[in-house]
């Protein structure tokens, strides 16, 4: 067992998979846990269990993640399964995402804080247009590691060439749109060849287990040294006898750090003024970074509410009304130009319209289709959106946290799209916006 004192000492991963239905993310995903030591008894005997009422031999590992009815029923990830798990060397939390391309929005919300996408490709298959889509989210939400796993080679007689030509297409493929850094692992889920242990049918492939590359690739997820931000969640006021004048903002820190006596400004109304103190679960403290939950007294009587956002006054990102952005639409009904939404960034939401979809993505060739009118669900391209009220945005390729946002249906509160500001993989050539302001007050 590792201890308190072991995982303290640890850093943490946080990782997701995809992959087209029938790949074997649940199966890796149950041997991963299975093979690491990571499974409680009870949760392996009920699996035994469930396995031989249906007449299997073995357990059926992807029991451990599918824990739906109708996933267990259909044989399928229907929603997005989050595992906690911990070696020696490292703790991890996984996103088990689904497969089928009715379920691609549940990609889009498992990878959007990952530092690592593993994209799995039946060796039958190869490369198919799941596969593409995948890691073309994956190179849109900017993840910096992507892991090939090609599974089942043991239906392939584990053939290096096979693993070869799937790794060689997907690379040039997922290079082509901008993926930082693929690892490729050929792999067998319900053998177990490479997962934990090295494959004894694959003594041509030199490189690390699935295990091994999960626990040694580089983790530079520390956004203390970002540019700080603060959405403010609550304003706290006790007004009571103990605390008569007392007033914080609180929240969590998106990104960097903030001190006692830093110059901050609050958007997006550019007052200015000065932390008077900082509280971290009810103690004051002199420092205050990324991801901590705090609140922030300021040295100045400021009109702050909900949605507000601090930031250091040297480092104050633009307010704009006109945000142009990537997107991934997630919905079933489809985006339109014209179409009234409610824009939510970080704590912030806002009435907005459409202006303009200038271009959608070809995922086979990487083309980009002009003026499409519309996005369906799993398409991605690119959106011209103007908002109510100024917002103040960083570039995505900057913070993932305060430069992403999502589109939601006023009428119902559906998310229909998720996006992210500034330019990209998909970004088009300037498009000329002929169309005015058509009657909107904004």
């Amino acid at each position: 067992m590792t201890t308190t004192a072991e995982l303290s000492a640890t850093t943490l991963l946080r990782f997701a998979t995809a992959g087209s239905v029938d790949d074997g993310k649940s199966t890796l995903v149950g041997r991963l846990l299975h093979d690491s030591k990571s499974v409680l008894t009870d949760q392996l005997e009920a699996v035994e269990r469930a396995s031989a009422s249906r007449g299997q031999e073995g357990p059926d590992l992807a029991l451990l993640t599918d824990g739906l009815r109708a996933e267990r029923e259909q044989g399928i990830t229907i929603d997005v399964a989050y595992r906690y798990f911990a070696t020696a060397k490292r703790r991890f939390i996984l996103a088990d995402t689904p497969g089928h391309v009715q379920y691609t929005r549940n990609m889009v919300t498992g990878a959007s804080t990952a530092e690592l996408t593993v994209i799995l490709v039946d060796a039958r298959n190869g490369v198919v247009e799941q596969t593409r889509r995948h890691a073309a989210i994956a190179a849109l939400l900017r993840v910096p590691h992507v892991v090939l796993a090609v599974n089942k080679m043991d239906l392939v007689a584990y053939e290096e060439k096979v693993f070869a030509a799937i790794a060689e297409e997907f690379t040039a493929y997922a290079s082509e749109l901008g993926v930082p850094e693929i690892t490729s692992i050929p792999i067998s889920a319900l053998a177990g060849d490479n997962v934990v242990e090295p494959s004894a049918n694959m003594d041509w492939y030199g490189g690390p287990t699935f295990l091994e590359h999960l626990e040694s690739v580089p983790v530079s997820h520390d956004l203390a040294h970002c540019h700080a931000r603060l959405p403010v969640q609550y304003v706290i006021r006790p007004q009571t006898a103990e605390h008569p004048d007392y007033r914080g903002y609180a929240g969590q820190i998106a990104a960097g750090t903030f001190r006692v006596g830093d110059p901050v400004t609050v958007l997006p109304s550019g007052r200015a003024t000065r932390v008077a103190g900082i509280d971290v679960l009810g103690k004051p403290v002199d420092v205050a970074y990324t991801p901590q939950s705090v609140t922030l007294l300021l040295e100045d009587d400021i009109d702050i509410s909900r949605g507000d956002l601090i930031v250091p006054s040297k480092d104050a990102p633009a307010t704009t009304q006109d945000i142009e952005a990537t997107v991934c639409h997630v919905a079933d009904q489809p985006l339109t130009v014209g179409h009234r939404v409610l824009l939510k960034h970080g704590t912030r939401t806002v009435k907005a319209i459409v202006k303009d979809i200038p271009s959608r993505l070809t995922l086979d060739d990487l083309s980009l289709h002009p003026h499409p009118g519309q996005l369906v669900a799993n398409d991605i391209g690119r959106v011209k959106v103007r908002t109510a009220e100024a917002l103040p945005v960083d570039s995505y390729a900057d913070s993932r946290r305060t430069g992403s946002f999502i589109l939601i249906d006023p009428s119902d509160g559906t998310t229909l799209t998720a996006g992210m500001v500034g330019e990209s993989f998909a970004s088009p050539e300037p498009v000329k916006d002929d169309s005015e302001d058509d009657g909107w007050d904004f």
